[in-house]
């Protein structure tokens, strides 16, 4: 789950400049600024920092997991997918509460929450305990994380906003980068006889403080921190949007191990009519001018529709890819937590450089080439691994990845700027924080997704030649999720062609 959050900081950066431009283009009232506006965007960073950084140590410690506690290769897809699925199922809901109960409030709740949830995935005994925690963990992110851009957008003026979001990237740029390496470091020094648990544990001092600094900083009251709207809570439409999503995930991650009985597929195809009756009780609760769990007019807008489907396409390969490399390097070379996070270096640096030249240079100027750009480098990116691991049958090294792994993160760098810029330009002011989240929730759905279907995929194919042995099963396993994965790019490189040229044009022909 390394890339998760990577993404999930390229996702907030843009959709935050995005929302920025839309409220200095609202042109609100002078206003005198909450004078600690610049501690409060400290606080901010503090716990989207400790989210990142539990997404990024916990994909590169998930071997040494699996090994210290037992279980089954399906149990270690749920350790992330748990994650996931439970973030993505409860994120749109988590912003609403934000609005029923004011945001300093639910921040508070999600980060107390999230580090108890931590403290939890420490002291776990069992997969099992750890996957239930985990999943409670997504649900404390799903209150925390919604929470902060909100805040932040209440609180600075419009001519401030594009210089506070802009802090995001680089601070949260360096936590993705240093998150693995200090994951692997953790795991391997064994710190007070913790051993993998220390990842978990590291939240705890993140959190404590995070929190304590959001009661003494943070505004009280309505206002500054988002006033409370005339909303209610969608519970209907939580629980069918939920249960169509675990319809989906369970049997694809289940599915290889039980042998894909009858159920599997029942359940694949009882998503269908769920999801549909979702969308049917959400126009319902909008004819009644009631609160909805998401904004059925984002679905009128051509750039934002067809902005779901390739992300959809684009976070599940990518997510799964940084899942399907991290299993390779340690169960089927047998390095070290430690090794495995430094040969992912590349990748994140690559990253960081794609999307700074993205959205510094590039994107402003060609916009969706951009796209199909980024698209065509990752899956060089992707053949180049793919090359690499050929080449050597009897295992590669990390200076042999670093070239294909550092192509690979450029791909997906480049491609984060154009494409939440294209999502979220032609989106209403109003539509701004229900876009994000729905935006957001998809990442997060694609990523379950992809580590469902990809990482079933990888395992069967390592499962076909384990009787060679390891290193030969999960090279079988890598190459040919490699071959996968760029051909799902080049349908999302053809899916691509759907959305606007640039940003800009879908925002002045409106919906």
């Amino acid at each position: 789950m390394t890339s998760t959050d990577l993404t999930d900081l390229a996702h907030r950066d843009a959709v935050a400049e995005s929302s920025a431009a839309a409220d200095a283009a609202a042109d609100p009232p002078e206003q005198s600024p909450y004078r600690l506006r610049w501690f409060a965007l400290a606080v901010v960073l503090g716990a989207e920092l400790m989210d990142l950084l539990d997404g990024t140590i916990t994909g590169i410690a998930g071997p040494k997991i699996e090994s210290a506690l037992g279980g089954t290769y399906s149990q270690l897809q749920w350790m992330s997918a748990a994650y996931t699925l439970a973030f993505a199922m409860l994120l749109v809901t988590g912003a609403r509460l934000g609005d029923m109960f004011g945001r300093r409030t639910m921040f508070l709740v999600g980060t107390a929450s999230f580090a108890a949830t931590s403290l939890l995935c420490g002291v776990a005994g069992s997969p099992e305990t750890l996957i239930a925690f985990r999943a409670l963990q997504g649900i404390a992110a799903a209150m925390m994380i919604p929470q902060g851009l909100g805040i932040l957008r209440d609180l600075f003026p419009p001519k401030e906003m594009a210089a506070a979001f802009g802090i995001f990237g680089p601070v949260m740029g360096l936590g993705a980068v240093a998150g693995p390496i200090i994951g692997g470091f953790l795991v391997d020094a064994d710190l007070f006889g913790l051993g993998w648990r220390a990842i978990f544990f590291v939240n705890l001092p993140v959190g404590l403080v995070a929190f304590a600094a959001g009661l003494l900083i943070l505004p009280k009251g309505d206002g500054a921190t988002g006033q409370r709207r005339t909303v209610t809570l969608d519970l209907v439409g939580m629980v069918l949007l939920s249960a169509a999503m675990v319809l989906v995930i369970l049997p694809l991650v289940q599915g290889r191990e039980a042998g894909w009985p009858a159920w599997t597929f029942v359940s694949m195809a009882a998503s269908l009519p769920v999801f549909g009756l979702f969308a049917w009780w959400e126009a319902r609760r909008r004819r009644a001018e009631r609160s909805t769990l998401v904004e059925l007019s984002l679905f009128r807008n051509k750039a934002f529709t067809s902005a779901l489907g390739v992300g959809l396409l684009f976070f599940s390969t990518m997510i799964a890819f940084m899942m399907v490399v991290t299993v390779y390097l340690q169960f089927g070379l047998g390095w070290s937590a430690s090794d495995a996070a430094i040969a992912l270096i590349p990748w994140s640096l690559g990253t960081t450089v794609g999307a700074g030249l993205s959205g510094a240079l590039l994107a402003p100027k060609f916009g969706r080439k951009v796209l199909h750009l980024a698209l065509v480098v990752q899956i060089l990116g992707l053949l180049a691994i793919w090359f690499t691991v050929d080449r050597h049958p009897s295992g590669v090294s990390g200076w042999g990845l670093a070239p294909a792994m550092a192509l690979t993160g450029l791909g997906v760098g480049l491609f984060m700027a154009p494409f939440f810029d294209i999502a979220i330009a032609g989106v209403t002011h109003e539509e701004t924080g229900s876009a994000s989240g729905t935006l957001n929730a998809v990442q997060q759905l694609a990523g379950a997704t992809g580590i469902a279907v990809l990482g079933t995929l990888f395992f069967g194919y390592a499962d076909d030649r384990m009787a060679r042995g390891p290193v030969a099963a999960f090279s079988h396993g890598i190459e040919n999720s490699l071959l996968i994965m760029a051909g799902v790019l080049a349908v999302t490189w053809a899916a691509a062609f759907l959305m606007p040229k640039r940003a800009r044009e879908d925002a002045e022909a409106g919906h």
